[in-house]
């Protein structure tokens, strides 16, 4: 700790510190101070029983507010910033659940994250780390927020990860600033850009940072009164949460978002998507767990509750599943399992055409790949996985997980057709 205030070089500091208790270090000051509840809400022109809230809960706290609560009782901005998990961050953990699941094998945690260190420029992740310590100043921008948030959306889609990451700081600026207003339609916007940077920080195995962004997504969706924002936002955090080995937490978060939303009366066709991809979500994670019976159960309700949605979703819906898209998590929940020939089997009718984004269609591929390469199938992996490259070259190269199949196939499979292509390019930006 480099402090001159001893406070923040004491144990007591460290342990929160190590805990990532960024509103226990807020605490500690203000009693440091000399400070009640009371004192500091007075500061912060909110309540008391406010600050005890943001005390507790922590890095899950309004950032804002955390942020100026910080500044009023001294704690410096590095040693802020290492509560909050962007200091010195810990090694990834993935979830341990066999050698059938390349991703998540604990045995090969290590050779993961070289990959994942190389799949990324680091200055995208540098720009992240700053942004989420403390937003940057508005940018000034003239474009309107809803555009600018879809833009960021068709980056995700078209699979263009690092230029997502170089983007989201500016955008998470922008729309901090807007939600000063706390308009609940404003906080919703916020709490969306998060799940966004979630999304693309669990693609690219960076599951300490998805974890933050998850986290806040979560409490701007609750502030903003938004179910299906709420929704999204559960659902971002589970899957961090399945990644980081807390499955038994992951499941009970996503079936009480599901219970969330089916409260709606499912009467719109938007409700009815959300549901269909809790249910969806659901099931993975299930599944991931070992436990079938829930696994299997849950992807046959997404199958019913998806038979009133359209085969392509609008562009603007939040939950833009589709009854193939439910096919395609089938295929996944099979792998999951351990069953590459149900998986095959589910996936034998899927088409990329059934998908509008190419990140779908990569996706289709590489969760094909993975099934075939379960089963020992070399030229068939391949063959996947060059669909893959061919339609988004992101979801071969950015996942640690694929990356990983791509180097066994040029351990294992050398004189395998396209191996060699695979290989350049999974390596390209390395």
């Amino acid at each position: 700790m480099r402090t001159v205030d001893p406070l923040w070089s004491s144990a007591q500091a460290r342990e929160l510190v190590d805990r990532h208790d960024p509103g226990g270090l807020v605490r500690l000051g203000r009693i440091g101070r000399g400070w009640r509840q009371a004192d500091l809400g007075a500061l912060l022109r909110c309540s008391a029983s406010t600050v005890s809230r943001m005390e507790q809960r922590g890095r899950t706290a309004d950032l804002a507010l955390l942020r100026e609560a910080a500044r009023k009782v001294g704690v410096p901005t590095h040693v802020l910033s290492a509560a909050l998990g962007l200091g010195a961050l810990p090694p990834t953990r993935v979830t341990a659940d066999g050698p059938r699941c390349v991703e998540e094998d604990p045995m090969r945690r290590r050779t993961l994250l070289a990959a994942a260190s190389l799949a990324i420029p680091a200055q995208a992740l540098v720009g992240m780390d700053a942004a989420l310590a403390i937003t940057p100043d508005p940018t000034g921008s003239t474009v309107p927020l809803d555009a600018r948030i879809s833009r960021a959306r068709a980056l995700f889609d078209a699979g263009r990860h690092a230029e997502l990451l170089a983007t989201l700081p500016g955008l998470l600026a922008d729309a901090q600033h807007s939600a000063r207003s706390r308009a609940d339609l404003a906080l919703a916007r916020l709490s969306a850009c998060y799940s966004l940077a979630s999304q693309v920080l669990v693609k690219i195995g960076r599951y300490e940072r998805a974890r933050l962004t998850a986290d806040r997504a979560t409490v701007y969706a609750d502030l903003s009164g938004s179910p299906l924002a709420a929704a999204a936002a559960a659902r971002e955090l589970s899957i961090v949460l399945r990644h980081q080995n807390q499955a038994d937490t992951a499941q009970r978060l996503i079936l009480d978002a599901a219970s969330q939303v089916e409260a709606t009366g499912l009467t719109t066709q938007a409700q009815a998507a959300a549901y269909a991809q809790m249910l969806c979500t659901t099931s993975y994670t299930a599944a991931r767990a070992g436990d079938r019976d829930q696994a299997q159960a849950m992807i046959c309700e997404a199958s019913r509750a998806a038979r009133r949605l359209p085969q392509q979703a609008p562009s603007a819906r939040l939950f833009p599943i589709t009854p193939a898209a439910v096919v395609l998590y089938e295929v996944g929940v099979h792998w999951a399992l351990g069953d590459a020939g149900a998986a095959l089997q589910a996936g034998r009718s899927l088409r990329a055409e059934q998908f509008s984004t190419a990140e779908r269609k990569g996706r289709m591929h590489t969760d094909l790949g993975r099934a075939w390469w379960q089963w020992g199938k070399a030229e068939q992996t391949t063959r996947e996985l060059l669909s893959a490259l061919r339609v988004s070259r992101g979801e071969v190269c950015d996942r640690p997980a694929i990356r990983k199949i791509v180097d066994d196939l040029s351990e294992r499979h050398p004189q395998v057709s396209g191996v060699r292509e695979l290989v350049a390019a999974a390596h390209a930006r390395g």
